[in-house]
């Protein structure tokens, strides 16, 4: 992937304000661990100010559409009386899927930070890019790695306890 694909983080302030916006994604992924579900967790930040908290509830509702992005953009428009998310930041703890950054596409997110990278799902640069598809009419910036191994060691250890049952 180019350097240009990604949106750098420019000062220890940021990085701060980041880690801490994916401190509160990864307390959403606690919350879907805890109901038994793949724990990831998403929220989205306007201005500096968090609209949306999610996590995933694919079993619950029994619906594979409900992954932790897409409740938080239908959260995030509803609380912003819009259906674009333009100047709106998503942290999640895992690589959005497909449908996930398709979502993101049509929503007109500005940014997308995540925590660890997805190498079966991903579709923000491990599997497909869909932020750099050129013929779609949206592309936001994508920053992976933010607060990677502990994004990585809540879904690791979810799976390392569903194994062992």
């Amino acid at each position: 992937m180019s350097a240009g694909f990604f949106f750098m983080i420019s000062s220890i302030e940021d990085y701060t304000f980041h880690e801490a916006m994916m401190r509160e994604a990864l307390k959403q992924a606690g919350r879907a661990a805890d109901i038994d579900e793949v724990p990831v967790g998403a929220v989205i930040v306007h201005g500096r100010e968090i609209i949306a908290r999610a996590h995933n509830q694919i079993e619950m509702l029994k619906d594979p559409t409900a992954h932790a992005e897409m409740i938080a953009i239908t959260q995030a428009t509803n609380h912003l009386s819009s259906k674009w998310l333009q100047d709106c930041v998503l942290y999640v703890t895992i690589e959005p899927c497909s449908m996930c950054a398709g979502a993101l596409v049509l929503s007109r997110i500005e940014k997308v930070f995540f925590g660890a990278r997805d190498p079966k799902t991903g579709a923000c640069g491990s599997v497909v890019n869909i932020p750099r598809i050129e013929k779609l009419n949206h592309h936001f910036d994508v920053e992976g790695g933010i607060l990677e191994s502990e994004c990585a060691a809540i879904v690791s250890a979810f799976f390392k306890k569903k194994r062992c049952k």
